[in-house]
């Protein structure tokens, strides 16, 4: 029972890493120790800033990227996963690299949505100002319409909860932030958002589902269901 070795390509950031192993913990069904998967992680909190690259000021993470995956492929893990939704932008150069799957964490929200929320056609995203200006949501969630704060917001209100003094990535994830992204998610709901995406590992840590009125996704729990299943 449940013998696959799973690995996490880690450390964007520390605390968005040991979240997801929880959500793994969490969504695996065991009676003892032993039931649960072999994980294996490396929390490489040196990768680069992912959203600095993509925005041409910062150095490329990929390097990085396919060096950690390559320290779980000595551990012969059978499929991993990225928890920084920022990241997938560089899925497919990591990938090719690799000789273990990696589970596109964008894929497994489209399939969520369309199986849980059939109907849902506006979708809110908080993301970082990398993940918005790749565009990611919209390529791999085509046949929606994906919302987004408009720029003010964007950087006054979702980058200053993630990466501000007192936002999440400087270990604050109270009510500064907090506040923050629900004024966020109030806009994007306000432009007919039916749902909201928590588009950056971070906001989970924050926002969660009883903030809002309207459904929150956390593509890191989403990863977490399929994965283990």
């Amino acid at each position: 029972m449940n013998d696959k070795i799973i690995g996490i390509i880690g450390g964007m950031g520390p605390e968005a890493t040991a979240d997801l192993y929880m959500k793994i913990i969490k969504a695996t069904k065991v009676k003892k120790d032993q039931d649960h998967f072999r994980v294996i992680i490396d929390s490489n909190a040196k990768i680069p800033d992912r959203t600095k690259a993509i925005l041409g000021i910062g150095q490329s993470p990929v390097d990085a990227l396919v060096e950690t995956g390559k320290n779980l492929e000595k551990s012969d893990v059978d499929i991993a996963c990225l928890p920084c939704i920022t990241s997938h932008y560089f899925i497919d150069e990591i990938q090719e690299k690799l000789s273990y799957p990696i589970m596109n964490a964008l894929v497994e929200v489209g399939k969520y949505i369309e199986h849980d929320y059939p109907h849902v056609k506006n979708v809110g995203i908080l993301a970082t100002s990398g993940t918005v200006k790749t565009g990611l949501f919209s390529k791999y969630l085509p046949n929606m319409n994906v919302l987004y704060p408009d720029s003010t917001t964007q950087v006054q209100k979702v980058m200053e909860a993630i990466y501000g003094d007192e936002g999440i990535k400087n270990g604050n994830t109270g009510d500064k932030p907090l506040n923050l992204l629900k004024e966020a998610s109030m806009e994007l709901m306000d432009k007919g958002a039916e749902l909201i995406i928590s588009g950056c590992t971070e906001i989970a840590l924050a926002l969660k589902p009883h903030h809002l009125s309207r459904p929150l996704i956390d593509p890191m729990m989403v990863v977490a269901n399929a994965i283990t299943k």
